[in-house]
């Protein structure tokens, strides 16, 4: 099928499958006019590549990953492929605790401006002189 057979079939834009190709997570033939041709496969493959950047994988990390798909039965690649989605859970646990303390901090700071709010709706109103 064609790419734009694919992004219908997919979900995907073309850019994305042509950016895929280009970060070698996926594969074309090419026709003698230079047009991409795709596997009926390559739905699914596109399907997980999706998965992967829904679990927060990177194009690279993804392309450690994608070997376990395609050589299922090498016990290396399976660990390879545990040990980099591993890493990327760490990552992510990283990335979620320093969100935390970025909410943290800005709760001080909310707090202090709701206690400055506070104190000034009920500070006298200064009284406009004449002049």
């Amino acid at each position: 099928m064609r790419i734009g057979e694919l992004s219908k079939r997919s979900g995907v834009s073309p850019r994305s499958l042509r950016y895929y190709e280009e970060q070698g997570l996926l594969t074309s033939s090419r026709s003698d006019a230079g047009q991409r041709h795709y596997s009926d496969a390559a739905v699914q493959r596109v399907s997980l590549i999706q998965q992967l950047f829904d679990a927060g994988m990177s194009s690279r990390v993804i392309a450690t990953v994608l070997p376990c798909v395609d050589v299922p039965g090498d016990l290396g690649v399976a660990e390879e492929t545990f040990t980099a989605m591993m890493r990327e859970r760490d990552r992510i646990d990283a990335d979620i605790a320093h969100l935390i303390e970025t909410r943290d901090a800005l709760d001080v700071l909310i707090r202090a401006n709701s206690r400055h709010r506070a104190e000034l709706s009920t500070a006298p109103k200064p009284v406009a002189r004449s002049a």
